[in-house]
């Protein structure tokens, strides 16, 4: 059963890791709706065209593209406008590193939602480290640094709705027992059918196309939108939640590596020890580092 998912689970981990890098191209000529509006579609006509192909039934269940419709507010349309908007001040890295908060997010997120579940001694433990690790990352000490704190917060903010993404998945969409093509593309028609009227309206920034922007917009589209959240679904269905969140240990190492190759950004040394901080943080919270021996 792991090597079922594990392909997947690297997969996705290195193209989200890149996603960071072709928002920033993207938004050479798109404004932040455009680049959500762009990588939503792209996804959803790459899905619609794969289903075609496989001869997958789309789901006609009110209900299921009723669950599926919030699942793509929490995890294409709000995330991917706010992503957009603080990596027009921000670094491609600092959005890499933020996004690996997101398995303490679902954490928090897990408690919120099933309120019989006490937290752990552990998971409390975890994500004080985790805040410990963000508030490192941004510098905190120098006032945030360079970072202009209303966009850092865009970032968090989107990495909690990452957060509450994955457990109401597993909790509403799982039991109908789809195949993660349907899912998929359900999720992105309706991402792309909530972000189009706002794309219409203010969606291109400047007319001007040149081929590395629209390359990046057409990767961001139809592998980090679209492969991406088949890879995702098999990831949650055949390995749980918790396994899919923590995806975000691969992707800020993609982020920071491509960052500095392909953009020449430059990082500072709190950012990838506040990193290093987030991720033992979400390690131990999610019980993979055992802090405390059973007696």
């Amino acid at each position: 059963m792991r090597k079922s998912w594990l392909l997947s689970y690297l997969l996705l981990g290195i193209t989200w890791g890149l996603s960071f890098l072709f928002i920033k191209q993207g938004l050479e000529f798109l404004t932040p709706i455009g680049v959500a509006f762009g990588r939503c579609s792209l996804g959803a006509i790459t899905l619609i065209i794969i289903a075609k192909l496989r001869r997958v039934e789309i789901p006609k269940d009110p209900k299921i593209w009723g669950h599926l419709l919030v699942v793509a507010m929490l995890l294409n349309v709000v995330p991917g406008i706010l992503f957009a908007i603080a990596e027009t001040k921000v670094t491609s890295i600092l959005a890499g590193i933020i996004n690996a908060v997101t398995p303490l997010m679902t954490v928090l997120a897990i408690l919120t939602i099933d309120r019989s579940q006490k937290p752990k001694q552990t998971q409390l433990i975890g994500l004080a480290f985790g805040f410990i690790g963000v508030a490192t990352v941004m510098g905190i000490w120098r006032g945030f640094g360079d970072n202009p704190i209303a966009y850092v917060l865009c970032l968090l903010l989107a990495v909690t709705c990452y957060g509450f993404a994955f457990p109401y998945s597993r909790r509403f969409v799982m039991p109908y027992k789809l195949e993660p093509t349907p899912m998929a593309t359900v999720q992105l028609i309706c991402a792309s059918t909530v972000l189009l009227p706002g794309y219409l309206l203010d969606g291109i920034a400047k007319d001007e196309f040149r081929p590395i922007p629209l390359l990046s917009m057409l990767c961001l589209g139809v592998f980090g939108s679209g492969f991406a959240y088949i890879w995702n679904f098999k990831i949650i269905k055949e390995a749980g939640g918790l396994i899919a969140s923590s995806v975000t240990f691969v992707t800020p190492v993609v982020a920071v590596v491509a960052g500095i190759i392909f953009l020449g950004e430059k990082i500072t040394w709190y950012e990838p020890v506040g990193a290093l901080i987030v991720l033992f943080g979400a390690a131990v919270a999610q019980e993979r580092i055992k802090l405390f021996s059973r007696p």
